[in-house]
């Protein structure tokens, strides 16, 4: 089965930006380009922060969290059964190494992909904290895109799913043993008609107010070893911090970093990563 090691996003200053996490998640410089972008890692994870520009030939150029990568066995076989699954299915040479995978293809929403037999150039797969196991979209059909997910890569869906349906809901969570990959419908309220509607009222009736709604990754998580005190360390600063709803199924606090990503911090909730299967700190 695949594993998600990747996340790219999209800078203004990597420099900065890799300041921050290194300081405040324990993160590890992995390498840098000559363009400006730097590649970090918790000891399994490659988190790569590209200075944005044209150059890069991505379909979607907006700043932020970009597109995942995952591990495959063989990315010529996983090649081939995408373009089975998708026929005419686009695919994108990478040139691999720290910063990239070594293909890229396309969600059923038109999410990047990259594809990598390599691990994005990790040399270990230590699991050490804190470190990155939960990544978030906003999708127009969850279903869909976990189907996609699901059949070519193997991952697994979650009893969380189930949970939610039963709630009257649209999220799909998926597991691959180490990643919670959280695909949540953009649109969420659905009157009547059946239409649904866009609203800032979060999926348990409160308001978001710590960073902006985006379509695509909106946010990914971080499980540390003492959550209250990295929500003290980070509150202490500039950057904002807020508890996430009692109800939710993950995670007790979002956080932004200076670039506006949000991103979650879990110590005792955790994460569901594999069919009942939990990732959390005691």
């Amino acid at each position: 089965m695949a594993r998600i090691r990747y996340l790219a996003i999209n800078a203004e200053n990597p420099e900065m930006l890799a300041a921050f996490y290194k300081a405040h998640l324990n993160m590890e410089e992995l390498g840098r380009s000559p363009e400006g972008d730097v590649s970090l890692t918790d000891g399994f994870f490659n988190l790569t922060l590209f200075k944005q520009r044209l150059e890069l030939g991505a379909l979607r150029q907006e700043m932020g969290a970009h597109h995942i990568g995952l591990e495959v066995d063989n990315v010529a076989d996983t090649l081939a059964r995408y373009r089975q699954m998708v026929p005419g299915g686009v695919s994108v040479q990478e040139p691999g190494g720290v910063h990239c995978g070594e293909v890229r293809i396309f969600d059923p929403e038109c999410n990047p992909v990259s594809l990598s037999e390599r691990g994005f150039g990790m040399k270990s797969e230590e699991r050490k904290l804190p470190r990155i196991i939960h990544i978030a979209f906003h999708l127009l059909q969850p279903q869909r895109a976990a189907n996609f997910y699901m059949d070519l890569l193997g991952l697994r869906e979650l009893p969380t799913t189930e949970l939610r349906r039963k709630a009257g809901r649209f999220n799909c969570f998926l597991g691959d043993g180490y990643t919670n990959l959280a695909l949540h419908p953009y649109y969420r309220s659905r009157g009547a008609d059946g239409h649904a509607t866009y609203d800032r009222v979060g999926h348990d009736g409160q308001e978001e107010t710590l960073s902006e709604r985006r379509f695509g990754i909106h946010h990914f998580g971080f499980l540390v070893r003492d959550a209250r005190q990295k929500v003290a360390e980070l509150s202490d600063g500039t950057v904002p911090v807020a508890d996430r709803p009692a109800v939710r199924p993950y995670a007790e606090h979002r956080a932004v970093d200076p670039e506006g990503n949000a991103f979650d911090l879990s110590q005792n909730k955790g994460w569901e990563v594999d069919i009942d299967k939990w990732d959390k700190v005691a």
